[in-house]
């Protein structure tokens, strides 16, 4: 499908029920990937409503829509929010998503982008990510774009797991 209408802005908080849709749709395509267990826990992150709302409290939010509905999103978040994975001093971009009806359109690759170039304006020096073996499509987006695997991370939801980094000098 390709569709003429779509255009990019940045989310708000105003936005989270089509957020949180959008995640439920786009990352269900994922369920034959893990077992049920997995699945369960998974799914049940991309459902809870704080999850959404405290990511909206340090990220940056940019999202694609078609007319009104939100069809992708990507967030990035500046360095000083670390977390297990992610440095002190690294940007990174986390829960890319789109409508698997939307998919082959480039959304995920311009909404990276998009990621990119607003930790390159406030003057970020890394972005990371992370991304499974299960996620073929991002990967070779990520790579195309020129993010580099730094290392395997511990398995999440029984699969393997890559941390990526992309140098913005």
């Amino acid at each position: 499908m390709t569709n003429n209408n779509l255009n990019y802005r940045i989310g708000s908080i105003d936005d989270i029920d089509q957020l949180q849709d959008l995640h439920i749709i786009a990352y269900g395509q994922f369920q034959n990937a893990l077992t049920p267990d997995n699945w369960a826990t998974f799914s049940s992150n991309h459902q809870n409503r704080q999850r959404f709302v405290d990511i909206l409290n340090i990220a940056t939010c940019f999202v694609c829509l078609d007319n009104d509905k939100i069809i992708g999103v990507a967030y990035v978040i500046l360095s000083g929010n670390p977390t297990d994975l992610f440095k002190t001093e690294w940007s990174y971009i986390r829960m890319v998503g789109v409508n698997p009806k939307y998919r082959g359109q480039g959304i995920a690759n311009a909404l990276t982008k998009m990621c990119i170039d607003f930790a390159k304006k406030n003057n970020e020096k890394i972005i990371a990510l992370h991304t499974s073996e299960f996620m073929d499509a991002a990967r070779h987006i990520y790579e195309s774009i020129g993010f580099k695997v730094l290392q395997e991370i511990p398995p999440l939801f029984g699969k393997k797991y890559w941390l990526y980094t992309l140098d913005l000098n």
